[in-house]
């Protein structure tokens, strides 16, 4: 995987200050928000500095019965090549009900829901990982998604699914901490467990993210700031695989400029610290 460094989620809202701030190795924008023909003056000019940016998917719904839709790949890749992207990411989710299995329109979700840790999830999600990564023209990694349900009769633990997904098709892993952090407080997973179970040379880059607790379970927000237990997952992962990115996202509530970059410098530390102290949390 390519070396990317620290990164920010790009948002018209903070266009500007993402631009500006240093420290910004490289930038991720969700795909379906962009247009390649029209792609917004700010990424042009990140793209004409030799900014990487990576398209980040949100619909196409790999864990989901129907094989992905030709149409929704076919738009994905053109916006790699748009942007000349290292790669593309996409969720380990289903987003959308029905369909041509059921003969029925299929219903949008409006949400990432978790795929049930079995063998026939596992089964249908490698067959649909295969088919996207035929289609498109760069590396494809999957992120981990925060859940506020689990299915019942489950086969797997998360690490185990996310290890046997990779062995089965070599595709890489977005490890999403702030994800994790949220499955541990509204689960009891294992966070370290699950970190333990990943091979670490498939993890391509990690989210960061903040949230909120309500009424005893953990809303993965991108709307607060990032708080010390996910530092410390992001630490753990460092220790782990030494990643090659990390990417800071936030989609709503956006701070000013001084309190964005006070937030990378404090992701730089955490990375530095599992470096410097050679920190085995896995």
């Amino acid at each position: 995987m390519q070396r990317l460094g620290v990164g920010v989620g790009w948002r018209p809202e903070i266009a500007a200050p993402v631009e500006q701030l240093p420290g910004v190795d490289w930038v991720e924008v969700v795909a379906e928000n962009i247009c390649p023909g029209r792609l917004p003056e700010s990424l042009e000019r990140l793209l004409a500095r030799g900014t990487p940016v990576v398209p980040h998917g949100v619909s196409l719904g790999l864990g989901g019965a129907d094989r992905p839709d030709p149409w929704r790949l076919a738009d994905l890749a053109e916006r790699a090549e748009a942007l000349g992207a290292p790669l593309v990411t996409e969720h380990i989710a289903f987003v959308r009900g029905g369909g041509a299995l059921t003969g029925t329109p299929a219903l949008e979700a409006g949400h990432l829901l978790p795929v049930p840790y079995t063998r026939d999830a596992l089964d249908v999600l490698c067959e649909n990982v295969r088919i996207a990564q035929q289609c498109l023209p760069v590396p494809l990694a999957l992120e981990n998604v925060a859940a506020l349900l689990r299915w019942p009769d489950e086969e797997f633990t998360e690490g185990e699914f996310l290890a046997e997904l990779v062995e089965r098709t070599g595709v890489g892993l977005l490890v999403d901490v702030a994800n994790l952090h949220a499955n541990h407080v509204n689960h009891g997973t294992d966070p370290l467990r699950t970190l333990a179970a990943l091979p670490p040379e498939a993890i391509a880059y990690v989210h960061v993210a903040g949230g909120t607790e309500r009424d005893g379970m953990w809303h993965d927000t991108h709307a607060h700031p990032v708080g010390e237990p996910v530092l410390a997952l992001l630490a753990a992962v460092h220790a782990h695989a030494a990643p090659p990115g990390v990417l800071l996202e936030r989609d709503d509530d956006f701070p000013p400029p001084d309190v964005l970059a006070a937030e990378l410098a404090a992701i730089r530390t955490a990375c530095a610290r599992a470096r410097e102290e050679g920190i085995r949390h896995v």
